[in-house]
């Protein structure tokens, strides 16, 4: 019986198989041929990409020097407005941008304008003979040869000194996160308390006028802050753990665990308004569902069980500040937050 093919690619001949072709019929084609950019065949384009990169550079000084003027000038003016206060975080924040920028932009444009572009292959192999290691050194004498920072002064001085400045801002930012020589505890400690104390009004944010039991509506979200903060030594830093969210609902939705009974009148609830993922500002409430929601990473919370999680990437229920009425109708504070307002941290028990 002959050898019948079955109709399939392999039988059918279709099908190229590697020992039925010739393996030098596809040499290595090599590297593509170099093509010379504008600054390899004109001095003066290369000469102009300089000045733009050390143009890059200076951008760089500027924005550090920048920085240093919100940092030493504003920051030391006293007491400042909110308005001041934005303008001094707007110029911390484009000082350390363009810092950070102009040297990541220059030092992209040096390699894509001045830098050789040549393609090259060479055999690696295992550094160990004197020789070889004269060979690396002799390798990255080229490099920096190749790189023209040895022959354009402008680019090198530019360099140095916007990477000299550079990371300065980071260490004021750095300094700056505690100057009062406290111990790591004594700073964990801080946060733990707020101006919240037993009989310490609840008013308005930022009237400071105190707010009456009767005047929280069903469905309504009032913020606030306590009495007395407004004439703080800090009012800024004590306002940031301080602030409140107080909403009013039927008794009867709410979920009370044991202990916290007496912590609202008649539904008026109060929780920091300090998310506990990062600490951004809540003030979305949506009084059909009761929920309460983080506008930066989308973080809810249950207000009818006691602010708990039920969506997002915070770690924990909202602290709840416990409240009463006094003699003449106001909400007033029982105590200070039963523990630490704002994002969790190591110590949280």
């Amino acid at each position: 019986m002959g050898n019948h093919s079955h109709g399939s690619p392999e039988d059918s001949g279709t099908v190229a198989k590697a020992d039925d072709v010739a393996q030098d019929r596809f040499p290595d084609p090599g590297l593509p041929p170099h093509r010379p950019r504008i600054a390899d065949r004109d001095p003066r384009q290369a000469k102009r990409h300089e000045r733009q990169v050390a143009l890059l550079f200076i951008i760089s000084i500027i924005g550090t020097v920048l920085f240093f003027v919100a940092y030493f000038v504003l920051g030391h003016l006293g007491d400042m407005t909110f308005a001041e206060l934005r303008v001094q975080n707007a110029m911390l924040g484009l000082g350390t941008t363009f810092a950070m920028l102009g040297i990541g932009v220059g030092i992209v444009h040096w390699a894509r304008t001045l830098m050789p572009d040549h393609e090259l292959v060479e055999e690696r192999h295992e550094i160990r003979s004197e020789e070889d290691r004269q060979d690396a050194a002799e390798i990255v004498d080229t490099i920096l040869e190749e790189s023209g920072i040895k022959r354009r002064p402008l680019i090198r001085n530019t360099l140095i000194g916007a990477l000299a400045l550079a990371p300065i801002p980071a260490i004021f930012y750095m300094r700056d996160l505690e100057r009062s020589g406290k111990t790591a505890h004594q700073m964990v400690d801080q946060l733990r308390h707020t101006m919240w104390d037993t009989g310490v009004r609840l008013t308005r944010d930022p009237s400071g006028t105190p707010i009456k039991a009767a005047d929280v509506q069903i469905g309504s979200a009032l913020h606030v802050i306590p009495e007395g903060l407004n004439d703080a030594e800090q009012p800024l830093n004590e306002k940031a753990k301080a602030v409140v969210l107080v909403m009013r609902m039927d008794p009867a939705e709410m979920q009370i665990s044991e202990g916290r009974e007496d912590w609202h009148v008649d539904g008026i609830v109060a929780y920091s308004k300090i998310c506990t993922h990062v600490g951004c500002p809540i003030a979305l409430y949506e009084q059909h569902t009761h929920h309460l929601l983080c506008p930066c990473h989308q973080s809810t919370f249950d207000l009818t069980q006691e602010c708990k999680v039920i969506f997002g990437p915070a770690g924990h229920a909202l602290p709840q500040l416990p409240i009463m009425v006094d003699s003449e109708g106001y909400l007033v504070a029982r105590s200070d937050f039963h523990e630490p307002v704002g994002p969790s941290y190591w110590e949280r028990g």
